[in-house]
């Protein structure tokens, strides 16, 4: 595979795993967007887009699982327990869509997501608000990489 597939193939991948971790599975993305930062040939300006893409539609999917899956809360197979929901419903209730902009926090991100999808957020707030928190977050993280590396 020649030089471009193997950037495409690292820009995909920063995308899927930060998708996953936007998601219910444990998993962090930061790491190995800071990984692909040190490589030479990667666009920092293209890695922040794709994660911050992924991130965004893995919150997405948290909403949907709110949205439409609520009703199987009892089961033993879902995924967010009772009373995380509860935690993060009570923030939600008190901060509003702004608490939107936190979905990139761990554990209580994925539940402030869910929960707006069990109150019926509409997507057109949720979609601005839930990138530019998860934009600003990889943001951040790549300027304080550049700042210590340069």
């Amino acid at each position: 595979m020649n030089g471009y597939g193997n950037i495409v193939w690292d820009y995909l991948t920063v995308f899927f795993v930060s998708f996953l971790s936007a998601t219910i599975l444990p998993m962090g993305s930061e790491g190995l967007l800071l990984y692909y930062a040190n490589e030479a040939s990667a666009s920092l300006l293209l890695l922040w887009g794709w994660a911050s893409v992924g991130n965004t539609i893995g919150g997405l999917t948290n909403w949907v699982l709110g949205r439409y899956l609520v009703r199987f809360e009892q089961s033993k197979w879902f995924p967010i327990s009772a009373s995380s929901r509860q935690k993060a419903e009570r923030f939600f209730n008190r901060y509003g869509i702004w608490s939107l902009l936190f979905t990139w926090l761990p554990v209580v991100g994925d539940g402030i997501a869910l929960v707006s999808g069990v109150l019926r957020t509409p997507i057109w707030y949720f979609l601005p608000l839930v990138f530019i928190g998860k934009a600003a977050r990889y943001a951040l993280i790549l300027w304080g990489h550049h700042l210590l590396v340069t």
